[in-house]
């Protein structure tokens, strides 16, 4: 008599899943990767400066706020700015 096949399924591979970035291009500078994204949960603020031109924004924050999310609403606050 022979052995039984197995019927265990091989694991599932894992997602990749990366992360989000925390430094970005500065819109005034134009230096890559050289504003930093700071998030203050106690405060509810968050807070993105240029290491280089020394520009800063702020802004308050949500339980689901990303820095991706700072870095558009600068986006959108120098656009409307220009406006």
């Amino acid at each position: 008599m022979g052995r039984r096949k197995s019927k265990r399924k091989p694991p599932h591979k894992k997602k990749m899943t990366g992360t989000l970035e925390t430094l970005v291009t500065c819109p005034f500078c134009n230096h890559e990767k050289s504003c930093d994204v700071k998030m203050d949960c106690d405060h509810n603020t968050r807070v993105i400066s240029c290491t280089v031109c020394l520009e800063e924004f702020q802004t308050p924050i949500t339980y689901l706020s990303e820095p991706v999310d700072m870095y558009c609403d600068w986006i959108h606050a120098c656009e409307a700015a220009n406006q």
